[in-house]
């Protein structure tokens, strides 16, 4: 086994898949970062909002206010430079440190493909995305047309992971037994051309639900196997296309997996991406073509720990009991895409105990409507703006505050029952990695995974 490991870290492949990966993930961050700041997104999600919800252990990140232009140009301009490989290994490791900031400033926007970015753009620092067709190759007058293959293995394990790990949780029985929350979701696409007729009929959810599965379980494997690679991701397309016209509030993340899935198919089609790129831009090379390029060492042990925390990561949920769907300890950064049509509706009294002061707080005095709908149904963030709440307060004479939450959740068309303990004062307690006994346990049970 260890001879085999080491055979396959010294094996060389060709490294025009590895190039073509950077090339379009640079092309595909720019456009997104300037879509975000056409939408004005930067000044109603990053600087308008008083209160930022925080990951834990990142409580240090703050909003840089209008500085957060700043921070976004500079991801703007890192992914050109990414792109065309100029100062690349700089470029990178700007790109993922600006673009990680962003993401810590306010949990309210986490979204399973921004922390797809993340890991990606790790994962690129450690690897030689600019070993040709890059400017810094040209400087150099050096190309190599062969990398090591673990180079780009590990970009194909994690979309593997993310496919398969996104069918993993759809094994459930709210998804393939009560078609939930496509149920819901669409019936209120019967204004699309020719097939709106179609979205108000239960067989298409469950259709849609079983072959979601299906699809997330197995196009992995698909992808890996020559045979079938080139068939996998024409599926790719079709299915990512049709997520982007069904449910468009999803932004990139259609488009990020599709140009980030070219990566499994021929060296061919890499090589013609390359020449046809030199044929509109009229790039020429008279570089020194150097057969392999060598890795180092501790590259391989970074990623190798950095994988095998992707693979048990999402598994933490088992640590805490209860229905994950309702107590969410252990949702995030575990690939489980679209799986819930969850609202609620929360409300704050702050009290003085030692004058029996209280007060009914309105959540819009310090929230966006759109904080104020995702903290209503998520724990954490609910006892975060519980000790925002206190901590305002004692500044306005709450000697001695306390912090109740009224909260009502419903989960994928159940009815809306009491989330928090009505009475459990929230200023008790701080938020930790321990599970959360002052959420009261859905009466129901989502078999699954």
């Amino acid at each position: 086994m260890i001879i085999d490991l080491k055979k396959y870290i010294n094996s060389y492949t060709d490294s025009s898949p590895l190039v073509v990966f950077r090339v379009l993930f640079g092309v595909l961050m720019f456009f997104s970062i300037v879509r975000f700041w056409w939408n004005g997104w930067i000044e109603t999600v990053y600087i308008e909002p008083v209160l930022h919800f925080k990951y834990y252990g990142f409580e240090w990140v703050k909003s840089l206010n209008e500085w957060n232009y700043l921070l976004f140009a500079l991801c703007a301009v890192t992914s050109i430079l990414i792109t065309i490989g100029y100062k690349y290994k700089i470029s990178i490791i700007l790109f993922f440190l600006s673009f990680g900031y962003i993401e810590l400033i306010d949990k309210t926007t986490y979204l399973n493909h921004y922390y797809f970015v993340s890991i990606i753009s790790f994962i690129l620092i450690f690897v030689p995305a600019n070993c040709k067709f890059s400017v810094d190759s040209f400087r150099k007058k050096i190309e190599y047309e062969k990398v090591p293959i673990w180079t780009i293995d590990v970009i194909k394990v994690i979309l593997f992971i993310v496919y398969f790990y996104a069918g993993l949780a759809k094994i459930n029985s709210d998804w393939l037994i009560r078609a939930m929350p496509l149920s819901i979701w669409l019936t209120g696409k019967y204004d699309l051309p020719i097939i709106g007729f179609l979205m108000d009929q239960k067989w298409v959810a469950y259709a849609m639900s079983w072959c979601g599965m299906v699809y997330d379980l197995l196009i992995g494997f698909f992808l890996f196997s020559k045979k079938y690679r080139n068939a996998a991701f024409l599926f790719v397309v079709i299915f990512h296309l049709m997520t982007a016209i069904f449910f468009p509030s999803i932004g990139m993340f259609p488009y990020i997996m599709i140009t980030s899935t070219i990566i499994f198919l021929d060296k061919k089609v890499h090589l013609t991406i390359i020449r046809y790129i030199n044929k509109i831009f009229f790039i020429s090379s008279k570089n020194k073509i150097l057969t392999t390029y060598k890795a180092k060492n501790i590259s391989v042990y970074i990623l190798s720990v950095f994988l095998l925390i992707q693979i048990l990561l999402p598994f933490r949920y088992m640590l805490y009991g209860g229905e994950l769907f309702w107590n969410e300890e252990g949702y995030r950064f575990s690939w489980r895409v679209m799986l819930m049509e969850k609202a609620g509706h929360t409300t704050f009294t702050v009290i003085d105990k030692n004058s029996d002061k209280r007060i009914m707080v309105q959540n819009d005095k310090f929230l966006t409507t759109f904080q104020e709908k995702q903290m209503s149904f998520q724990p954490d963030m609910i006892l975060e703006y519980a000790h925002f709440l206190g901590d305002f307060y004692k500044k306005k004479g709450f000697a001695n505050p306390s912090v109740f939450a009224d909260s009502y959740v419903t989960l994928n068309k159940r009815i809306s029952t009491r989330f928090i303990e009505k009475d459990f004062d929230l200023l008790s307690t701080k938020d930790s990695f321990l599970k959360k006994k002052w959420i009261i346990p859905i009466k129901d049970e989502i078999k699954g995974f």
